[in-house]
């Protein structure tokens, strides 16, 4: 299991119903360019940034 670099806590990217709710929050933004941001759910520090496109050249939603 991955910790937090800022609290040192365990944080994992897809929790189960069995792990509770130690899942990394993902915020999304944008229409056709989505812009997207990580944080620590113990104290909302941002973990990381990603964008990408969407439509149907690449298949997402």
């Amino acid at each position: 299991m991955a910790k937090c670099r800022p609290c040192e806590k365990p944080i994992v990217l897809k929790a189960s119903e069995s792990e509770g709710k130690d899942e990394v929050r993902r915020e999304v933004k944008g229409v056709i360019k989505k812009e997207a941001m990580r944080s620590c759910p113990h104290h909302d520090k941002a973990l990381g940034f990603h964008s990408f496109f969407v439509g149907r050249l690449t298949g997402r939603p």
